[in-house]
């Protein structure tokens, strides 16, 4: 089963406690604690988040229906499974309503119990999966496969999968849309813990409040629209892997909480006054120059330490050419899987393959699916492809002047190199505005100033 549940055994019996930390500790797929009442058990779920807990109904000072009720506002992921005897089955079938998973009759028979346990343990990481669906959609909206063949982009999967088998934390750095994401994917599915959850925090998508309560959760009324309390991301990955994307966003006010839970495993929530610890392991990435950052006070230098244990750098799509007619074919066939599967010609391959591709992979997948769009035959033609890549670079090449003496003004110079620039990018506005290092407003002043004529 990989890593070790854990397991939480509540009864005021303690032969059957001992026989059942026994039994299960046998199997090796348990880390097992135990409680003798109710108020025990409170205090060590408000401390360790538990996968399972097998609890009793019946115990002096709190009952187990109160336990079962702080369980499902407390820590609503954590299956609990009731022990009753014969004679209580139906206030343990009144407990199903309550929450509970499932119940268990003494004397059990160690097999049931076990199957139970387990489909326990599937339940909750089925309700895990559901929960993070909504939020993983929005961030997976394209390819997950890791695509190429350039030595370069070789070497950085062979050392992911090397440092896929330690628990030690990893700082991957590239630019945006070149598949850190990816990477942190690999990483998690060739370790240990692939059977326990992988879960992404987009940290720049979120403001600070928000970013908190995410990672952290909260308590109930910790804020305005608090009605509930909420389990963090971090109870959620509980055995599995963390990814913190763009960490370099993160503001001041949240790393040192960030620091703390990343050398110690222990955090509160938002609200909260008890500390909760958990294991997972921490994947961090960054389009950013950590080390510039901290240079300018914007990132403590004692976190940059602790999230660099292993640094992964993915290179630019632009310094692995080899790998850019696999990805082509590639996203071909994803975007063409609704209707004939189309081919590239070898002039529109060239030009993808001169492009710098500031985007990275992002922007290929992009491009593939606007050529495949504009392609009226089986082929994609150059002439599919958007006017940026039929430049050599990224850059707009030297202004032609006119010869002789012939010597223009300054605004005449500005209004002819504004024109071509327009033209080169097909009149849209955004990229000519950040080719020329302008704002997109004082473009359009330039426009309306010059009377240039910009098609709608």
């Amino acid at each position: 089963m990989g890593r070790q549940y854990h397991l939480l055994i509540v009864d005021d019996e303690e032969p059957l406690r001992v026989i059942l930390e026994s039994e299960l500790s046998d199997t090796g797929d348990f880390s097992i604690q135990t409680a003798s009442d109710g108020a025990q058990a409170i205090n060590l779920i408000q401390a360790k988040v538990f996968d399972v807990i097998l609890l009793d109904i019946r115990m002096p000072r709190v009952s187990g229906i109160e336990v079962l009720q702080f369980v499902h506002e407390y820590s609503p992921t954590t299956q609990v499974i009731i022990l009753t005897n014969y004679a209580d089955v139906r206030t343990a079938i009144e407990t199903i309503k309550l929450g509970a998973y499932d119940f268990i009759a003494k004397p059990y028979e160690f097999e049931e119990l076990l199957s139970t346990v387990r489909r326990a343990i599937e339940r909750r990481q089925l309700t895990i999966d559901n929960k993070l669906m909504k939020n993983e959609l929005s961030r997976k909206a394209g390819s997950f496969e890791l695509v190429g063949q350039s030595p370069a982009f070789m070497k950085v999967i062979e050392n992911a999968t090397r440092f896929a088998a330690s628990d030690s934390f990893v700082l991957i750095q590239g630019a945006s849309g070149t598949g850190k994401e990816l990477i942190a994917g690999l990483i998690h599915r060739r370790s240990p813990r692939n059977d326990r959850p992988f879960v992404a925090v987009n940290c720049a998508s979120l403001p600070d409040a928000l970013l908190e309560s995410e990672l952290f959760g909260h308590e109930k009324g910790a804020f305005t629209d608090a009605y509930e309390a909420k389990e963090g991301l971090v109870e959620v990955a509980n055995g599995g892997t963390l990814f913190l994307d763009e960490i370099g966003d993160i503001s001041l006010s949240i790393q040192p909480k960030l620091l703390r839970f990343l050398e110690t495993g222990e955090f509160r929530r938002v609200g909260g006054t008890n500390q909760l610890s958990v294991d997972v392991r921490v994947i961090s990435a960054t389009n950013k120059d950590l080390r510039a950052e901290v240079t300018a006070g914007r990132f403590r230098e004692d976190l940059l330490y602790r999230i660099n244990v292993i640094t992964l750098l993915v290179p630019p799509l632009r310094e692995r050419a080899e790998d850019i007619a696999p990805l082509v074919n590639h996203f071909l066939a994803r975007k063409c899987s609704t209707r004939t599967l189309k081919t590239i010609s070898s002039e529109a391959l060239r030009l993808m393959e001169a492009h710098d591709w500031p985007g990275n992979v992002r922007e290929l997948e992009h491009v593939v699916e606007g050529a495949v769009l504009m392609s009226t035959g089986a082929t994609v033609e150059a002439s599919d492809l958007p006017p940026a890549l039929h430049r050599k670079s990224g850059k707009l090449s030297p202004l032609p002047l006119p010869g002789g003496d012939q010597v223009l003004t300054l605004d005449q110079v500005e209004c002819i190199h504004i024109k071509r620039a327009l033209e080169e990018f097909g009149f849209n506005r955004a990229k000519t505005a950040e080719a020329l290092g302008i704002s997109k407003k004082t473009l359009y002043l330039k426009i309306k100033q010059f009377g240039i004529l910009v098609p709608n």
